[in-house]
């Protein structure tokens, strides 16, 4: 468990409306202009109706609120569900900003940090006309907290509430009503910390403060219908093929100063091939590839070599790394010195490559917090060599020290359904092959790759043996612990699966994480969660590949258009839709 201090962090407050105006462009150079989403808001318009066309060339991890941690997710749950808080919907540094969201206002803290109390706002209602209560948000995060259930989504308020011993949330501890999180009326709910944390706006941010009803709740087939808090609705879902929003009728826009609830519908397509996406995006067919990652390299030259193609993209640089996993459960990777081999061998620049390069994809990363991260740092512990193809001389002595001069075999995994991955996987492939390490490449499907496959140590370090795995991550919130947290921490990894963090497992950095929390100088303890970083990488149990940016084509017809830095990605919450 995270034994976790006072934080200070700098919360700027603002009005939680979108930008836009009610007056449509009449101007080509209004409507196109490359990277013009990043910063502003492009094609303003406060015209309702239509609907969003949305594919993902995967399955969704889960659309439960309690049991889902990818990007995208947490950006679209936001049409269905309201937390407690949110990141505010506007563009550029706007979107980095925390506003009250079923909360009348951000938490006020008392006890030094230790607990925090929200009032929500008077009148709200589910999608049946029902009251949400402080109940339901307090029954929504315990229920969460059942990581056999729900494998996915973080683990901030299982190591933070002060739980009573042996308490395993309302499934297994049926009836045990914890004083961790208190409901004095139907308005307000308390949380009570095991010791102060300065930060905990960002836990009542999470997707995991969306209320539940329990008389409504069915486990884990909950994700099948969520009951709605937010302005849309579940009309249709059919398992990993596709679902549907509609209106909410019972939201009540008095109650919500955050959404428009601009377009009438959604309509999501699922496992759809990544290239297919690309060119749908490009006819029109489709308005956004939900995973928000960029497009494809096949039609990068397209989007780069025709002006009203480029016109329609976007380029955002990103706090994203991506990266792969050494796995030091698996042998040889248990030796340093095999793993230092891996680190030494790799072509940093085919890694760039796979990500379309570093105009479109993103700066060859040296450590693991982008340079948007308060504290990041440059590490060079690991040569790469002076064209960044790899140091092949230190890459063999390595292997002699480890033992396996000629070589060794290993297993790497990557998500089979994310055609950059795939080239990731076949690139070191190719550049560690050149000193003798094999690696055997097992694809795995994105929606199911933490819950089922990388990121359950039973089949990791067991049945597959994988001893590498891509990755990637994007920051909860934008400072050190909001990125570092959860893949760093060996607390944070459960037998059950679902853990972002695949390979560190060290216990001083576990400590210096608790002396980061412990820092309340907001500079120092930055700097300290550049040195997790550095130690982090002394241990060579991750291979930094790129600190990511991601061209993005913007759907034809889309209206109130802008990158959301919070999430990295078009905001699906501010979007309408031209009839």
């Amino acid at each position: 468990m995270l034994a976790a201090s006072v934080a200070a962090f700098a919360l700027a407050l603002g009005a939680a409306a979108c930008s836009g105006s009610k007056d449509e462009p009449t101007t080509p150079a209004a409507k196109d202009a490359y990277n013009g989403a990043l910063t502003a808001v492009f094609n303003p318009s406060d015209k309702k109706g239509g609907t969003i066309k949305l594919a993902h060339s995967s399955d969704w991890d889960s659309l439960d609120p309690g049991d889902t941690y990818y990007g995208y997710s947490w950006n679209f749950v936001r049409l269905y569900g309201r937390s407690l808080v949110m990141f505010k919907p506007g563009p550029g540094a706007e979107s980095s900003q925390l506003v009250p969201d079923l909360a009348e206002n951000l938490g006020a803290p008392s006890d030094g940090g230790k607990t925090w109390t929200y009032k929500l706002r008077a009148g709200l209602k589910y999608e049946d006309g029902t009251a949400i209560t402080s109940k339901d948000v307090k029954y929504a995060v315990l229920r969460s907290l059942d990581k056999d259930v729900f494998v996915n989504g973080p683990t901030y308020f299982n190591d933070f509430l002060a739980l009573e011993d042996g308490y395993k949330g309302p499934y297994k501890s049926k009836g045990v009503d914890t004083k961790a999180i208190e409901t004095p009326d139907d308005l307000t709910i308390v949380f009570h910390l095991k010791t102060a944390f300065g930060g905990f706006d960002y836990f009542a941010m999470l997707p995991s403060t969306i209320p539940v009803p329990e008389a409504k709740d069915n486990g884990a087939k909950y994700k099948e219908h969520v009951v709605s808090s937010g302005p849309y609705m579940f009309d249709t879902f059919e398992a990993e093929k596709s679902f549907s929003l509609k209106r909410n009728p019972n939201w009540d826009q008095a109650t919500d100063p955050n959404r428009k609830a601009l377009p009438d519908r959604y309509e999501v397509q699922l496992g759809v091939a990544a290239a297919d996406i690309d060119n749908q995006l490009i006819s029109g067919d489709l308005q956004i590839d939900v995973a928000g990652t960029g497009v494809q390299s096949a039609t990068l030259g397209k989007v780069q070599s025709d002006p009203d193609l480029k016109a329609r993209a976007d380029n955002p640089s990103i706090a994203r790394l991506w990266y792969t996993s050494i796995n030091p459960k698996v042998a040889p990777l248990d030796n340093i010195e095999c793993r230092k081999a891996i680190m030494y061998a790799a072509d940093r620049t085919g890694y760039q490559a796979a990500y379309n390069g570093e105009e479109a994809g993103g700066a060859i990363a040296t450590s693991l917090m982008p340079p948007q991260v308060p504290g990041a740092i440059k590490d060079v512990t690991w040569s790469a060599g002076a064209d960044n193809k790899g140091d092949l001389d230190k890459a063999k002595a390595a292997l002699e020290a480890c033992g396996h001069k000629d070589g060794f075999e290993v297993n790497m995994a990557y998500r089979s359904d994310r055609p950059k991955e795939q080239a990731t996987a076949e690139s070191l492939q190719q550049s560690l092959g050149r000193v003798g390490i094999k690696l055997t490449l097992k694809g795995y499907p994105a929606s199911d790759y933490f819950a089922l496959y990388a990121g359950k140590p039973g089949f990791r370090n067991g049945e597959a043996k994988l001893g590498m795995a891509t990755n990637g991550w994007g920051a909860d919130w934008n400072d050190g612990f909001g990125f570092l947290s959860q893949i760093v921490d060996s607390r944070v990894i459960r037998d059950s699966g679902g853990s972002s963090n695949i390979s560190v497992m060290i216990p001083e950095v576990d400590a210096m994480i608790d002396r980061a929390l412990l820092e309340t100088d907001v500079k120092k303890r930055d700097a300290l969660w550049g040195q997790v970083d550095k130690r982090v990488m002394e241990e060579a149990v991750i291979l930094p590949g790129v600190w990511a940016k991601a061209l993005t084509i913007r759907g034809k017809g889309l209206t109130n258009v802008f990158v959301n830095e919070s999430f990295g990605m078009y905001d699906y919450l501010a979007l309408g839709v031209q009839q």
